[in-house]
This record gives C-alpha cells, sequence and structure tokens, in this order.
C-alpha cells in the first residue's frame, strides 16, 4: 500500500498545558475525535509502550501503541490493526493496510501562542477525506483550548 503523510499545524492562543490536556483528556476528546467517527472514543492510559484503541458508535476503530510521550512536547502512536463489529483484528487485509502507520502531535509555544503539528499516515483513497476531517479537528482542538483558557482565568 502506498501511504502519504498528512501535515497540519494550527496556532493556539493558550498555553501548551492546556492544549496537551484537550489532546488527551477524554472530556474532550469525545468533541474533537466525531470529526472522524461519531461517538469515537480513546481506551489507553497514554503510557509509552500502553495499548490505545479508538472505537467508534458503530463498535469499530483503530488499535495503536503509544510510542513517545513527552508531556507537553509530543505524542506518537503507531498502528497495530482495527476493531472491527468490536473485534480486535490485527490480521485481515484491511489492518494490514494500517499497520506500521503512525500519528504524532507536536506541541511548541511562545508567547502563550502554542503551535499544534501533526502528522498521520493515510493510505491514498482516505488521504482526501482524513485531511479535511483534520482540518475541523484542528479546529475544534482551537476552539476548545482557547475557551478551557477562559475558564481558568
Amino acid at each position: 500500500m502506498k501511504e502519504h503523510t498528512i501535515k497540519k499545524s494550527i496556532d493556539i492562543n493558550t498555553p501548551k498545558e492546556i492544549v496537551w490536556d484537550v489532546l488527551l483528556n477524554d472530556k474532550f476528546t469525545r468533541n474533537w475525535y466525531a470529526e472522524f467517527s461519531e461517538g469515537t472514543y480513546a481506551e489507553t492510559d497514554w503510557r509509552e509502550g500502553s495499548k490505545a484503541v479508538f472505537t467508534d458508535n458503530s463498535n469499530c476503530g483503530l488499535i495503536s501503541k503509544v510510542i513517545v510521550n513527552k508531556p507537553f512536547e509530543i505524542i506518537s502512536m503507531e498502528y497495530l490493526g482495527m476493531v472491527v463489529n468490536g473485534v480486535e483484528d490485527y490480521d485481515s487485509e484491511v489492518a494490514q493496510s494500517v499497520k506500521g502507520g503512525f500519528e504524532t502531535y507536536r506541541l511548541s509555544e511562545k508567547n502563550d501562542v502554542t503551535r499544534l503539528s501533526i502528522e498521520c499516515d493515510m493510505s491514498e483513497d482516505m488521504f482526501e477525506s482524513m485531511s479535511h476531517a483534520w482540518e475541523k479537528a484542528l479546529q475544534k482542538i482551537k476552539n476548545l483550548s482557547e475557551a478551557q483558557k477562559q475558564v481558568q482565568l
């Protein structure tokens, strides 16, 4: 399979600690994960080496492993397989097509503005739709983060 990498970034007017919380805290992630598939949530503790299972309302999704977690700087996952109708699948053609792909989030901060940069490996047939979904998800992350900053003031 030929893979493409979606690369996007957004500037967020809030410290990186708040953005980090929006990236990993379930009370926020369910909101922006919905841009990819309605009802998606993550089952993980986000520790390096931990499994992360992302499942949506149809009981389907993605299985990955957290390979890097440097708080407030970077979190990266490697895709391992799929969830199909609630069953973990590592061996089918579809599962093999995502295996070895990566999804990485990087944060950098300057003057209380955080730049969130994402890289996400994607199959050619999903590249355009997922690229569009990432645009919407990043905007939601920005909105949630900036609203959270206001709550903390």
